[in-house]
């Protein structure tokens, strides 16, 4: 048994940074108000200078750029490489991190998660001929950045995702989903994985 919610970019509420610098989108989360008690939250920056990351301590980060030409971090004493639209990076919550734009501001994904509670996985997909996708994840969290995206869970018609919309799929006892993807213009979507432990 699914429940199943589409969240529409244009609903995702604003909320501050935790250290004041900007704003996030958020999309999703599990649990929790405000900045504390989620096992995992969802969302948009737009980072509009180099700066500081707010620090989540107890808390895992998947970064991606989504749009302008990237970025590169400093997490504690090492240095990223070259972040570039749609290459995922992650790196500890609690780490200190600084960010250098490579070239004007930039609006990036974020998937913060923490792993004692929960596994995760998080993988990039360009939809350009039909696929066909199978999970048994407790949550499933498929983000489009494309243009339109159709979608069928377990055989029938399920969403139209708009950019930047986000099908929410939580599952019941470990019950296998079997998702379709299709778009007439080919684009890139997120898929994420998310099991309690």
């Amino acid at each position: 048994m699914s429940q199943v919610q589409l969240l529409r970019a244009a609903d995702y509420p604003r909320m501050p940074w935790k250290n004041g610098g900007g704003s996030t989108l958020e999309i999703a989360r599990d649990q929790g108000e405000g900045l504390e008690g989620f096992g995992w939250r969802l969302s948009i920056a737009d980072i509009g200078e180099s700066g500081g990351f707010s620090a989540f301590n107890g808390y895992q980060r998947i970064i991606t750029v989504l749009e302008g030409q990237g970025m590169q971090l400093q997490v504690d004493a090492a240095v990223s490489r070259p972040l570039l639209p749609l290459d995922p990076f992650a790196f500890a919550g609690d780490s200190r991190v600084d960010c250098r734009l490579l070239g004007g501001a930039i609006r990036d994904f974020n998937l913060i998660y923490a792993p004692q509670r929960y596994a995760a996985r998080l993988q990039w997909l360009v939809v350009q001929a039909p696929q066909r996708l199978f999970s048994s994840a407790s949550s499933l969290l498929l983000f489009n950045a494309g243009e339109a995206l159709q979608v069928r869970l377990d055989g029938a018609d399920c969403a139209s995702l708009g950019r930047y919309d986000c099908l929410q799929i939580k599952r019941a006892g470990g019950a296998l989903a079997e998702l379709q993807l299709q778009a007439d213009v080919a684009g890139a979507c997120c898929l994420i994985e998310l099991s309690r432990r």
